[in-house]
């Protein structure tokens, strides 16, 4: 292996580590301060060729709230 494939290679492990590290200290879009019985999900696509986007959904904390979201609404009842 030259010293060039090295230093690539090398370059490469330190370029991915600092990525993932900002990736994972990245605040989301919204805060969940502003309602304590919801949660904010992020979900963040980008295809690498310019194209992608970035969503965020309110979801409640509380389970049974959660599954009612699941259940068609004519059997609510």
């Amino acid at each position: 292996m030259s010293l060039f494939s090295s230093i690539l290679v090398i370059g490469i492990v330190i370029m991915t580590a600092v990525v993932a590290l900002v990736s994972q200290r990245r605040r989301p879009l919204e805060e969940d301060d502003n309602d304590p019985d919801y949660h904010t999900l992020r979900s963040d696509y980008q295809s690498g060729m310019g194209g992608g986007s970035a969503r965020t959904w309110k979801v409640p904390k509380d389970p049974q709230e959660y599954a009612r979201f699941f259940v068609p609404r004519n059997k609510l009842k």
